[in-house]
């Protein structure tokens, strides 16, 4: 693997491709889209939030990238007919799919265990855990038709480092990284399809804000910083590379 620190990504690294972003209306999410975009992908755009995930859209064609598209969905309410009807309109409005970005993320607030209530476990995990489990095997029928397709896993420093307060957060974060390798070693034998993961760091974000409500906006790294890791991953570059967890 190259040093990340010094990829530099043609600009048409992600022509002809169709790339799914879930969590792509702001922080990290948002960023990637736009780096893939500018890269020459169509980006699929997944939220919650429709009037955030419009401005991306917005965005997007503003800087004259290929026309992305919009899939709202909660993942906390989400079923499997929900993550199959995405798969579906999916193949429906663009005919292929060659890379999926997990992410969208939860996290309740910090607090002790005693404090923590199976309802927040419940969401952390569905959204955290279960969500990318659905969304890739909803949609692993289309990345199979892919001749070269990547799926990226959001890891966070306390899935590896579990420490007080980040209950199950944490334990949801532990439960992406081994999700990742098992997808990863059943499709050893697939040489058109791989799984990796990203371990982001300390950077800006809605959930670092909340986190680390005191750190100076100065100090911290940005999205953008983080894009070289992220490109090569989602692109062919990284062929032949899987299982890996990259810390950018």
């Amino acid at each position: 693997m190259p040093d990340l620190r010094n990829y530099r990504p043609s600009r048409d690294l992600l022509k002809d491709r169709v790339i799914l972003v879930t969590g792509a209306s702001r922080g990290i999410g948002r960023v990637a889209a736009l780096a893939f975009a500018a890269h020459g992908a169509t980006v699929v755009l997944h939220g919650r939030d429709v009037a955030s995930l419009e401005r991306v859209y917005d965005e997007i064609e503003t800087n004259g990238y290929s026309q992305p598209a919009v899939v709202p969905l909660d993942l906390d309410k989400a079923t499997t007919r929900d993550f199959d009807a995405l798969g579906y309109a999916i193949e429906s409005q663009l005919g292929r799919l060659d890379g999926i970005l997990h992410n969208a993320s939860h996290l309740e607030k910090l607090s002790p265990l005693q404090q923590q209530s199976p309802e927040e476990w419940n969401r952390t995990l569905r959204i955290n855990v279960v969500a990318p489990f659905a969304l890739t095997q909803a949609c692993q029928r289309l990345l199979q038709l892919s001749t070269d397709a990547a799926v990226i896993f959001t890891l966070e420093s306390h899935g590896q480092d579990p420490t007080a307060f980040w209950g199950s957060y944490a334990v949801a974060k532990a439960g992406v990284e081994a999700l990742m390798k098992i997808q990863a070693a059943e499709w050893q034998d697939r040489a058109n399809l791989r799984a990796n993961a990203l371990l982001p760091g300390p950077v800006a974000s809605p959930s670092r804000a909340r986190t680390h409500p005191g750190e100076v906006a100065a100090s911290q790294r940005q999205p953008e910083d983080l894009m070289p890791a992220y490109l090569y991953l989602i692109g062919p570059d990284s062929r032949g590379v899987s299982g890996a967890v990259v810390e950018c």
